[in-house]
C-alpha cells in the first residue's frame, strides 16, 4: 500500500500537473528566441619580438570601428608606389606602417622608375580587424602586384606586410 500512495503522490505533484495539463507538450514548446552576434574572432597584433609594458599593449580593434577599407587601401597603395618612386616623402606613411615595414619602405625610395596606374584590388578578411589585399598596378612595360597586409590596432588601420611582387 505504501508503494501505491507513493505512485499517486508522484502524479500529484504541482510540477507534473503543470507540464501534462498544458495543452502543448514539451516537443512544440516555442523556439527560445535566438539573437545573432557577430563573430569576434581577432588575431594578436603582429608586434615583431617588441616586448611591451601592459599598459603599451597593442589593442586590436574591430573592422566596424575603422574606416573604409577599399578606400584606405587604394590611397596607401598609391602613396607606396608614389614613395618608391621618389615623388612623395616616406614620412607621410609613417602613421600607417608598423616601423619594421616602414624601414624596409625607406630602403627601397628610389627603386620604382615610375608610378603606375591601379588595375584592381582584391581584398579579403580572413578575421574581424585583419585585412589582406593584392593590388594589381601596370607600370606600362610590366604589370606587378603588390600584397598588403594591414591589422585594426589601437583604433587605426596599420600596414604590418608589404611587398612588390614583380
Amino acid at each position: 500500500m505504501n508503494i501505491q500512495s507513493l505512485e499517486l503522490e508522484i502524479f500529484t505533484t504541482e510540477e507534473s500537473d503543470a507540464i501534462w495539463g498544458h495543452p502543448v507538450l514539451d516537443l512544440f514548446e516555442p523556439r527560445p528566441e535566438f539573437v545573432p552576434q557577430r563573430a569576434r574572432l581577432y588575431s594578436v597584433p603582429s608586434h615583431f619580438g617588441e616586448i611591451y609594458e601592459s599598459d603599451d599593449v597593442p589593442q586590436p580593434t574591430s573592422a566596424s570601428e575603422l574606416p573604409g577599407l577599399h578606400r584606405w587601401i587604394t590611397t596607401f597603395a598609391i602613396s607606396t608606389i608614389e614613395v618608391w618612386a621618389g615623388r612623395r616623402q616616406p614620412a607621410q606613411l609613417l602613421q600607417r606602417c608598423h616601423r619594421v615595414v616602414f624601414n624596409e619602405l625607406l630602403r627601397k625610395v628610389g627603386s620604382v622608375k615610375k608610378i603606375g596606374r591601379v588595375k584592381t584590388i582584391h581584398i579579403t578578411e580572413p578575421l574581424d580587424g585583419i585585412c589582406e589585399a593584392v593590388v594589381i598596378i601596370d607600370f606600362s612595360e610590366r604589370i606587378q602586384a603588390l600584397s598588403i597586409r594591414c591589422e585594426g590596432v589601437d583604433g587605426r588601420w596599420l600596414c604590418t606586410s608589404l611587398r612588390l611582387i614583380q
